[in-house]
């Protein structure tokens, strides 16, 4: 009788502790599905994990797009990127970072339009991606105000 007054209780705080649910049960990834060869993606796309992006730029740009790219740049790029591109921003020094200059039309010279929206998107290293933050047609506005640098 002693011992049961020593083991029940506990026995009770146990049984009375709120229970976290159980986990749903893990659903199977449905099939991977390919395109028959005759629907296979045109050779100018390349895939990324997320989706499959275009090398070439698809948006025309327009003055309020591109002034919206740049407020974002602004909000968003130009505290490493510097305001003009230049890789010289506030932060830079104190992250210590080493920035490459987007005026140099050698900077971004080997990169296709869909690697420079890859990066921006994805993020890399200590830049942080835009993501899902901004919509598609804005880092592609992104992309275009980015190679405008060089050509200033």
């Amino acid at each position: 009788m002693l011992k049961l007054l020593f083991v029940l209780p506990p026995l009770l705080f146990l049984a009375l502790l709120p229970q976290e649910p159980a986990a749903p049960p893990a659903q199977a990834a449905p099939p991977a599905q390919t395109a028959p060869p005759d629907q296979a993606a045109p050779p100018d796309q390349t895939a990324t994990p997320a989706a499959a992006v275009p090398a070439n730029n698809p948006v025309k740009p327009t003055p309020e797009s591109q002034a919206h790219a740049l407020a974002t740049f602004k909000i968003d790029c130009a505290m490493c990127h510097g305001d003009n591109g230049n890789g010289k921003g506030d932060l830079v020094s104190d992250m210590g970072l080493s920035m490459k200059d987007l005026r140099d039309p050698d900077t971004l010279k080997d990169k296709t339009d869909g690697d420079i929206y890859t990066l921006i998107h994805d993020g890399k290293g200590k830049m942080p991606p835009e993501g899902d933050r901004v919509k598609p047609d804005d880092v592609w506005n992104l992309v275009i105000l980015v190679r405008s640098f060089a050509k200033k």
